[in-house]
């Protein structure tokens, strides 16, 4: 379904079912590039176990107009006024990767519309190399391998996908290359910007942070950094899974989501 917000059509994925906004509102905020499919795995089992999941294509991203915003905090911002646009009350937040970093802000600057959060794939400082972003730069098809080469865990890289015939790191690299020009390298660039500071200090509501054992891209030691802000959080490790957890490993991820927010 599509919405307005800043008088510009948002889509957002809920699981197949009507919003209900009389059920706990869940937001779910995607990587670099991607766009809501990512949660496909996870929207419909919330909508179905009393949530009403929001799975949004943030601007210039899948279905969402434009335009592009460059930096985490003004992503937040963006997402704080989508938060006010659909009118449901403090939320759930659900963060992975970039989306986690978007997450961190709003329950930062925002305490009285985030409820509790749940980041994926989190550290304080995601530094992107420069590599990758340079083929990001020049809009190569090198940015989307790379990211598909570094964001799955080993078993990801040969077989495992949940949907029997089909090659997982194979469909990440397809959702990549289907973002728009510049889409790839605006987020990659704000990752490479942003420094959390003492954004964990100042979150008040409940955290989640769950890490695979085998992310290359947010390893568990830079999580651990993030972790340790935290005055108290719950730390769930996943082993064997790389950084795409919520595709690598959607029947755990469902399981610990569950958990997080109810």
């Amino acid at each position: 379904m599509q919405i307005q917000c800043r008088e510009t059509p948002v889509n957002i994925a809920t699981g197949g079912v009507q919003l209900d906004k009389s059920l706990p509102p869940v937001v779910l905020l995607h990587g670099a590039g991607m766009d809501r499919t990512v949660w496909s795995q996870q929207t419909r089992y919330l909508a179905h176990h009393g949530f009403a999941p929001m799975a949004v294509d943030l601007p210039g991203h899948g279905e969402s107009a434009g335009p592009l915003i460059p930096a985490i905090a003004e992503m937040a911002d963006w997402v704080a006024e989508f938060l006010e646009t659909i009118d449901v009350g403090p939320v759930r937040l659900v963060g992975h990767s970039m989306g986690s970093l978007i997450s961190l802000e709003v329950a930062a600057r925002y305490p009285r519309l985030t409820e509790r959060i749940v980041l994926m794939g989190a550290a304080a400082a995601m530094p992107v190399h420069p590599d990758l972003l340079g083929a990001a730069e020049r809009n190569e098809i090198l940015a989307p391998q790379l990211m598909t080469s570094w964001a799955h865990g080993n078993r990801a890289h040969v077989a495992g996908n949940p949907t029997p015939g089909l090659w997982m790191r194979s469909g990440c690299q397809a959702l990549l290359e289907r973002a728009a020009d510049g889409v790839i390298y605006n987020d990659l660039a704000a990752c490479n910007a942003y420094d959390a500071g003492d954004v964990a200090g100042r979150i008040e509501c409940p955290v989640t942070v769950i890490v695979g054992s085998e992310d290359k891209m947010t390893p568990p030691k830079a999580t651990s950094q993030l972790v340790a802000g935290f005055s108290e959080v719950d730390l769930q490790h996943l082993d064997g899974i790389g950084h795409m957890m919520m595709i690598e490993a959607p029947d755990q991820i469902r399981v610990l989501l569950l958990q997080a927010l109810l």
